[in-house]
This record gives structure tokens, sequence and C-alpha cells, in this order.
């Protein structure tokens, strides 16, 4: 991984900006509901004691029949189409063990009260006016003060009826009670009306069936009805802008007052803007919101889990996302109601606003913008920085890299040479610059004596050279034994391999001495590299000389004598370590704006770590036995070996401004040794 990125995912570590902030923002959030919570509670609960000190009729305890409001000019058809608005209201009038067999509706308009009983019963069987009581019927029972009348619904067929009194006495209860009673394949359905000036107080319905009789019957239930005086008693003590509702023991809107206040427009904000606020709120500000859907309408009968909570007694406080209002919030309050310690219902508070979450909204934008900006620059300013400092530690590496020639010094051009880069920086890019420096003095130095090491040893060794072979001939011309004379011949032989190496170091530093001071021309690559390869095929035979040189010229600016030095070093180089049947390969290649010249050979491969050494002087790859000559008639058979012919190889190369390199052919079948070309740097006219 570079250094940029390992210091942009060190910027990252910022994030623990934002994470703070929300953490604060969160809590902070959650005080203020907490506070705004308390206080609704506390306005709630004295409302609910106002309600008891002006000795308002509560709701009755225990389960009762809820009476909707409906429209004028409902129809008593034994149909439900008039009813569909309220079919999931609809109450259980069975038992408890078969509750989704009948079910009662009720409503009420300002002239009549409306009744609709659903039966599910398949196997109905008809009814007379004779066994009525014996087939599947319906018993309902009306009560008004201390009035109590029972009515027997049968009928044979789909129509209308008239309801048969069983049993009770009273004027406030209707003598005549008739409706519609309609049949499906699911069951029957019975609707009836009756005045409302005689609306009982409470009722029943009791459903039998012949299949499966049974003699549970349905208590009377009081009937639940919007009290008005009861709204308006809440109208004197609710809060402006809030919206309060009393609701019976199951959960049923008796009385109702206020609204909840009109929040301000926001079609000025954008839509964007203010789907990414809400999507801020709901997810980050306040998850643990619920999602009822009935707290802030007009549904008869509430069930936010508020609601049930304070219809066993404890208060209860709930946040809920305002329906259509985008962000806005809504806070409800719910309180029990009691009388004598037992609860009568539930009084529901609420109050709507966006103050709150705008409020928290715009901490957490204003903090996640900062914070994003802040990690942005901080990014930025640290992927820059790495950069930077990338760009200046790849300066001094090339710088290094191109520390080539065994001076130590950094060469650009070929030929004028400039120091190291970072030399004066103060930091630590400066240290290591200038360490740098240091060691490659110090390598200069210490190459520089090896270089000169040759011709110092050559001149050095002359003197004493002459002074042995001067005595050894003197010694010759004495008469020794036998025995004397072999150790005679030995030491001329080393002297003679003493005198070859001193003439090859002498012959390798006139040659370095001359290979810089060459002039260059221009010339036909191509065409030296060929007359150069016909040269070398009778020299070379028996083996096999193969060529691939290009078919146009080749132009280069160097010195084509020294390149033609360098092929000769090579070739004499292949052709040592090549056997009499083995082959060697010349090619010739542009590459660039230089070239490249291959010499390979069929032989045994270079050792492990020795192909980047070969070019230096005194380094030799061949066999120990290669480098002890045999003595012929009193001199060497063969010259010694010292390494010194790929060093003026790598010596041209550089001139050329280019590189000597070996390595093993892919195959393991012997070796190349390449050069490549760019030509030598053209000297300026000036002066």
């Amino acid at each position: 991984m570079s250094l940029r990125f390992k210091l942009l995912l060190l910027a990252l570590s910022t994030l623990a900006l934002p994470l703070a902030g929300w953490l604060i923002v969160r809590q902070m959030e959650e005080l203020l509901r907490q506070g705004q919570e308390q206080t609704l509670t506390a306005s709630a609960k004295a409302l609910a004691r106002s309600l008891a000190a002006l000795k308002t009729v509560l709701p009755p305890a225990g389960q009762a029949f809820y009476v909707h409001p409906c429209a004028r000019g409902m129809r008593i058809d034994g149909y439900a189409d008039d009813w569909n608005a309220l079919m999931p209201y609809a109450q259980n009038i069975g038992p408890a063990d078969d509750a989704q067999k009948a079910k009662l509706l009720l409503c009420a308009d300002d002239d009549y009260l409306y009744l609709l009983a659903q039966v599910r019963d398949a196997t109905r069987t008809d009814a007379s006016d004779d066994n009525a009581l014996l087939h599947d019927h319906l018993t309902l029972s009306l009560a008004h003060d201390n009035d109590l009348r029972r009515y027997l619904i049968a009928n044979a067929a789909p129509g209308t009826f008239e309801a048969r009194v069983l049993d009770g006495e009273g004027n406030t209860l209707p003598q005549v009670l008739g409706g519609y009673w309609q049949e499906d394949s699911d069951g029957y359905r019975v609707e009836l009306r009756l005045p409302r000036a005689q609306m009982p107080d409470s009722l029943t319905l009791n459903e039998f069936d012949a299949d499966a009789p049974n003699n549970a019957h349905i208590e009377l239930r009081p009937l639940l009805l919007r009290s008005p005086d009861l709204s308006s008693d809440l109208a004197q003590f609710a809060p402006d802008g809030m919206r309060v509702r009393v609701l019976s023991a199951e959960g049923w809107v008796v009385a109702e007052s206020g609204q909840l206040a009109a929040l301000p427009s926001k079609s000025s904000t954008p839509a964007l803007r203010r789907w990414f606020e809400n999507l801020i709120y709901r997810s980050l500000i306040a998850p643990d919101m619920t999602r009822a859907q009935d707290f802030a309408t007009n549904l008869p009968r509430l069930s936010s889990p508020e609601i049930w909570q304070a219809l066993s007694g404890v208060a209860a406080t709930a946040w809920h996302p305002a329906p259509n209002q985008g962000s806005s919030v809504v806070l409800a309050a719910a309180v029990p109601l009691k009388d004598n310690n037992e609860v009568r219902g539930a009084l529901l508070l609420e109050q709507s606003g966006d103050a709150l979450p705008l409020l928290t909204n715009r901490a957490l934008l204003i903090l996640i913008g900062a914070s994003l900006g802040a990690l942005l620059f901080a990014g930025a300013v640290l992927f820059a920085f790495a950069g930077v400092l990338g760009v200046r530690i790849r300066r001094l590496r090339d710088a290094v890299e191109r520390a080539k020639h065994a001076s130590g010094r950094v060469e650009r051009g070929g030929e004028r040479q400039v120091p190291l880069p970072l030399l004066g920086a103060k930091d630590e890019l400066g240290d290591l610059a200038r360490s740098f420096a240091h060691l490659l003095d110090e390598v200069s130095v210490y190459t520089d004596y090896l270089r000169t090491l040759a011709s110092k040893l050559s001149h050095e060794l002359q003197t004493p050279l002459a002074i042995v072979k001067s005595s050894l001939d003197n010694l010759d011309q004495q008469s020794v034994s036998t025995d004397a004379r072999t150790y005679l011949v030995r030491a001329r032989s080393g002297a003679e391999r003493l005198g070859a190496i001193v003439r090859a170091m002498s012959e390798a530093s006139r040659m370095e001495r001359a290979i810089h001071g060459v002039d260059a021309e221009e010339f036909d690559l191509t065409a030296v590299v060929r007359g150069c390869v016909d040269a070398y095929r009778p020299l070379l035979a028996p083996r096999r000389v193969e060529a691939d040189l290009p078919a146009s010229p080749l132009l280069m600016h160097g010195a084509p004598e020294l390149i033609a030095q360098a092929l000769d070093k090579l070739i004499d180089n292949a052709r040592s370590f090549t056997a009499e049947n083995g082959w060697i390969r010349i090619a010739l290649r542009a590459n660039g704006d230089g070239a490249i010249v291959s010499v390979a050979n069929q032989g045994p491969p270079l050792p492990v770590g020795m192909a980047d050494r070969l070019f230096e002087s005194l380094v030799s790859v061949r066999p120990s036995t290669a480098q002890k000559a045999t003595v012929v008639n009193g001199a060497p058979a063969e010259p010694p070996h010292l390494g010194l012919g790929l060093s003026i190889v790598r010596l041209i190369a550089e001139l050329h401004r280019g590189v000597a390199t070996a390595r093993n052919l892919p195959d393991g079948t012997g070796v190349v040794f390449s050069l490549e070309l760019h030509g030598m740097p053209r000297r300026s006219l000036a002066g």
C-alpha cells in the first residue's frame, strides 16, 4: 500500500468527530424529549383532575356497544353497503370461544338508531311463526332506565320482518320493531332501526344456532355515544394548539376537543432536503419512534401502546410521526381516568410541532457538514503531503539509482556530475540524503582506489619482476644439477605468468583511459555488427554461428571501434565456454532511441548471484583448472584470465549511455550477454 493511501486511512480517524457529535446531539434530543414528555404528562394529569373536580360523567367500565355517528338516509335493506366504512369496528356478540361467528354494528343520526347484525352460519334452518324458538334466530334485549324488553328476530325467508315481543313492559321502548332479513351462502344479516327518542341505554343480542344450541347469554352492555357535554367540559380546559380526547375502557373515543396546531408550510424547502432531514431524524436521532397510524386521525377507536398502558392504570407517552407533515412529530400523553380507584377510561393529550426535530436536524446537519468538510480537508492535506513526500523520496531513490559509476556520484546526461538532491533539507529526508551522500563518497574513494590499483600494481611490479627475470637468466647460465634445473623452469614459468598479469593490468588501465578519450561519430551499427559476424565465423569454427540482424541500417552516434571491441570480448568469452559442436547466436534489434546487441552461447549456466558481478574488475567464473597454466617449453600454454574483458564491455556500454547485462537462457541451455546502447552524448559546438 502506498504512502498516500496509508495517510488517507489515517485521516479517516477524524470520523471520531462526527461520531462523538452524533452521540451528543442524540443525548441532547433525548433530554429535550424527556422534558417535553414530562410537561405534557403534567398537563394531561391536571386536565384529568379538572374533569374529576367538575364531577364529569365518565365512560362506564367494562365492555360496551359503541354507537357510531352515521349520515342521514340509511337504507334498511339487509345489505351492508351503507356500513362498509364501519365494518372494521364490528363488535363480537357471540361467546368468547366463537367470537367470529356473530358481529354487531350500531350507528345513529339525529332521527334513528340503526342496528346491523351479521351471523356466519352455512347450515341455517328457516323459522316459522310456530316454532321460531327452535330454529335459527336472534334475541334482542333493550333496556332504558328500569324498562327491559326482549324481542325475537326470525324469518322464514329473506325480506322484511317484524320482531315479536317475548316479554317486558314499559312505555319508553318500542312496541313494534321491524327490519329486513337478508341471507347468503355464509349466513344471514339483520338490519333494523328504531327512533332516536326510544333509543335504549343498553342492549344485548344473543344468537341461537339450531345445529349447535347453547345456553350462553350475553349480558346487557351499555351504549357508548360521543358525549357533547364531556366535549364541552374538555373545551374549557384544553390548551391551545393541542387536541384532547377521552377514551372508554376499550379505547372508544367518547369525547374530543381542540385541534393540533397547524404547522407552517415548508413549500419553500426543497423536497430533497425535507426528505433528507426526515431520514436523518428518523434514522439517527429518533430511531425508536413508534409508527402508530391511528393517533392523529379521526378513527372511533385507538389502539396505540401508550393508550393501553394508560387504560391499565399507568401514564405513558409516545412520539409519533405526524401524518403528511414530513419530518414533524406529534407527542401524545395518555393518563388514566379513575372513579373510586377504578379505571373508567383514559385521557389522551396530543401536541404537534417541529421545533425540536428542526433543532436537532439543523444541529446534526451542521455537525455532519462541518465534520465532512474537516474530513475532506484533512484528507486532501494529507494526500497532498503524501504526494509531495512521495515525490521527494522518489527523487532521492532515482538519484541513488543513477549513481552507476564506481565513483558514487550521480550522473545526469552521461558526463555532468551533480550532487544528491535534498542535501540542504532540514527534515529526516535531508538527514537520509546526507547519509547517502556520505556513503557514496566513501564508496567513491574506495572504488577509485580499486580502479587505480591495477595500474599501481603493474607499475610497482615491473622493477622486482625484471630483477627476478634477470636473476633467472644469470642462474640459467650457471651449471646446476638436473633437480635444481626443474625448479628453475618452474620459477621461470611463474615469472612469465606474473609478467602476463602485469601486462594485462597495464593494458586494462590504458584501455579505460582510451575509452574515455575516444571521439564519437555517426555510423551504421548494423554494418559494424555484420562485419564482426563475418570475421568471427572462421575463428569460431567448427561451432555453429547464427546471426539475427535487421535489413535496414541502424544509425547511432558513438565509437564503432569500441563497440566492435566489446563484441570481441563477448565472442571470446562465449567461445571459451562453448563446446566445438555447440552454437553461438548474435542478434541486433532496435530499442526505442537505441539498440540492443546480444550474444548467446550454448554452455553451462551462470552461478547463482554472479549475473550482476560478472562485469566488475578481477571477477571471473571460469573453472579453477582454467586458471592453472600448463607449461610448454618453459612458457604458459594459455594466458591467465583476470576477468578484465567484461569490465571493459561494461565501460563501453556506459560510454554509450547503456548497460551490460547477463542472464541464463529460459530453457537452461546456455547464457546470453546483452548490450543496451543509446549512443554517446553529443558535445556542444559552442566555444
